[in-house]
């Protein structure tokens, strides 16, 4: 019964991980990345359409994005939601492709990214620990209604607390190489 349930926390816990890790795709460096226009929705047609499905991404050079659409006619509607984004992008189009040159990051602006990485990292600590936390209560129910005893519980709640603890170094780690990238000039 408690191997199930940490079973379970576990896969929510990795699902925790990975939902930060890509938040960290969206926080902008000074490099050119796909991840910045992914989560980016275009009116295709009076239809809400994610981008990756109306374009391809290229990363030419460093500091060059180059959104190839599939439709040459999406490409103003594209140009639209880049310009009304809070990128703070200007994408030039040369009627078939469009450029998105992504400029050096100011020190200002790189201490506000390093600051919004940290504040999505603890988000998904916070997530973690509600995940241990109803858990964690799930395993006091099964002592309570002596399904298992006082000593399984024990062994679960550490084990659980194991499992935490690496979720939350994992998030660690990724904010540790996210605020490296952010600050590399």
């Amino acid at each position: 019964m408690t191997d199930d349930l940490l079973a379970d926390a576990m896969e929510k816990m990795a699902k925790a991980a990975h939902h930060v890790q890509e938040e960290f795709t969206s926080i902008r460096t000074g490099r050119a990345n796909p991840g910045l226009v992914d989560k980016l929705r275009i009116d295709y047609y009076g239809t809400e359409t994610p981008l990756q499905q109306l374009a391809s991404f290229s990363v030419p050079e460093a500091r060059v994005l180059v959104i190839s659409p599939f439709d040459k006619s999406s490409l103003k509607a594209i140009e639209k939601a880049i310009i009304n984004s809070d990128l703070g992008l200007s994408p030039s189009s040369d009627g078939q492709v469009i450029r998105l040159n992504v400029p050096p990051l100011t020190q200002d602006r790189r201490k506000e990214f390093v600051k919004l990485a940290k504040s999505k990292s603890e988000d998904g600590k916070v997530a973690v620990r509600n995940i241990r936390r109803s858990v964690r209560t799930a395993f006091e129910r099964l002592e309570k209604d002596s399904e298992i005893s006082t000593d399984d519980l024990k062994r679960a709640e550490k084990e659980l607390d194991k499992v935490t603890d690496e979720y939350v170094t994992e998030i660690d780690k990724l904010l540790a190489h996210k605020e490296a990238e952010l600050l590399e000039v």
